[in-house]
């Protein structure tokens, strides 16, 4: 016969309540009820030995990856909902069990409302886990939709055992539009190619100036038949330039006659553009929006940027970024990113290395993890995107190798290059270059900006969308300093020029 062992206080009670919120089954074994406590307790073991045996035998990369898929989430979700019910009633079985009604009628009121709010408290943190999942699932099917592109078949699948095929690198092209309410199709006045090695997460970002003129299409695609001789069109009534490489996407968009009619070719084209125009085959995009940018640096709690001097911005130079080393809100990081206020497009270019240099350097896991449902709400707005939701659990580990991996960049602005007469060859060389230093350079442990001088003896082989794709291209002629930069180089300095 079981003998009860209740506490004959208020404090008692509430004290055991809070161990029960803590390890289930502790208030059952304190009220005599042995057989049942031991099966929570034993449950409660399992559960954590099972998830702690989970979490040492995954990879964290391939962990971030996994619950990115919508079953993963949806079990998430589903769990979550599951354990809070569950933790509610437990500590709502648990007072009974208790048998609080043998208290002073003050001592059952003051016991009574603290179980309900402790009831309450036990839920939250499943309620906050079963919203996160949530969020999730919205921000990532408004960024990872299906392709505009009609007619185009679907993208292949990932094998589960080798996702990137052989492949040395992964190329996705960062594009800033620089879209308006009043202006038709999008103004592409930010283009990075980030070229990542899969194996270490060694990354070359290549930036190219959004007045490239003379732009070259590869042979035999639409675009180069209806400019044989590079992207050449009339000026406009006030005198501007159409025929930018930051039109491409624009013009396509607005000329489906050029592609059979087939509608929303801008992206596509100008993706192949770059990849030509570079000797790399892209493989997917990601198009920002400059004020949603500015909302995901407020969702991450700002960035900290040393403004070289003074940046002036507005319509009627109204706004002002002062000089000095501090924490930017998410609008003056944008402004201070792409304003050409008393400053040209390639300053520009090196400020908006800055930037991307540190968000990389301080958006951490812990951040990215206590803002998150910030961070993705932020994202709803942000991206556009062609990278299909299958392959997004491959790209999150490659995403936490390149956080610790040695990132640098190359920016074809004057004197490297001209940007009314370009040197397309020396553009190709140079990236090959580039990228041949990066495969050969070994990921260090910890995460820096700079060039690391050793090497192994790996090799790339020659991307298709070079010229001579069987052939292997020349290095780049040595004219002094070379134009592979650490990311964040320069920045801080007023010295430093794009």
């Amino acid at each position: 016969m079981r003998q009860a062992k209740e506490p004959t206080s208020a404090g008692a009670v509430l004290g055991w309540l809070v161990l029960a919120a803590l390890a289930p089954g502790a208030a059952h074994l304190r009220a005599g009820r042995r057989k049942t406590g031991l099966v929570l307790i034993s449950l409660y073991a399992a559960l954590l030995l099972g998830l702690l045996a989970f979490v040492l035998m995954n990879d964290i990369g391939n962990l971030a990856g996994s619950v990115t898929k919508d079953s993963w989430l949806a079990t998430i979700m589903f769990g979550a909902i599951v354990l809070g019910l569950a933790w509610f009633g437990l500590i709502v079985h648990s007072f009974v069990v208790l048998r609080p009604g043998r208290l002073a009628q003050s001592g059952q009121i003051l016991a009574g409302t603290a179980a309900g709010l402790l009831a309450v408290v036990v839920v939250i943190p499943f309620g906050f886990a079963a919203q996160t999942a949530s969020t999730s699932r919205q921000a990532l099917d408004n960024i990872f939709k299906a392709p505009e592109n009609e007619g185009e078949p679907p993208a292949p699948e990932p094998e589960p055992e080798d996702p990137w095929a052989g492949r040395d690198r992964v190329n996705i092209l960062l594009l800033g539009g620089d879209a308006d309410d009043n202006r038709v199709g999008v103004r592409t006045d930010s283009m990075n190619l980030a070229s990542i090695d899969v194996k270490t997460g060694n990354t070359v970002l290549f930036s190219l100036p959004r007045n490239l003129e003379d732009v070259r299409f590869r042979p035999g695609t639409p675009m180069a038949r209806r400019f044989p001789n590079g992207f050449d069109l009339p000026k406009d009534a006030n005198g501007g330039s159409s025929d930018l490489l930051n039109s491409v996407w624009e013009y396509s968009d607005a000329h489906p006659e050029i592609f059979g009619g087939k509608p929303h070719q801008g992206p596509k084209v100008l993706m192949d553009t770059i990849g030509y125009t570079l000797g790399l085959k892209v493989d997917w995009y990601a198009l920002v929006n400059m004020w949603g940018f500015a909302r995901l640096i407020d969702a991450v709690g700002g960035v900290t940027i040393t403004v070289e001097q003074d940046v002036v911005f507005g319509k009627y130079n109204e706004g002002l970024v002062k000089a000095g080393t501090r924490k930017l809100k998410g609008a003056d990081a944008m402004w201070y990113a792409r304003s050409r206020t008393y400053s040209d497009d390639y300053t520009r270019m090196r400020r908006q290395r800055c930037v991307l240099g540190a968000i990389l350097d301080q958006a951490d896991p812990g951040t990215v993890l206590s803002r998150f449902n910030q961070i993705a709400l932020a994202t709803k707005e942000l991206i556009r995107t062609d990278i299909p939701r299958t392959w997004l659990q491959h790209l999150v580990p490659l995403a936490l190798k390149v956080k610790d991996a040695e990132v640098t960049s190359v920016q074809f602005v004057p004197p490297l290059i001209s940007t009314g007469y370009p040197d397309w060859e020396k553009i190709r060389d140079i990236a090959a270059k580039a990228v041949r230093d990066s495969t050969r350079t070994k990921a260090p442990v910890a995460a820096s900006a700079s060039p690391s001088s050793s090497s192994s003896a790996s090799s790339v082989p020659t991307s298709p969308a070079s010229p001579s794709p069987k052939k292997t291209k020349k290095p780049a002629k040595e004219t002094g300093d070379d134009p592979t930069k650490g990311l964040t180089e320069g920045c801080g300095t007023s010295a430093a020029k794009g």
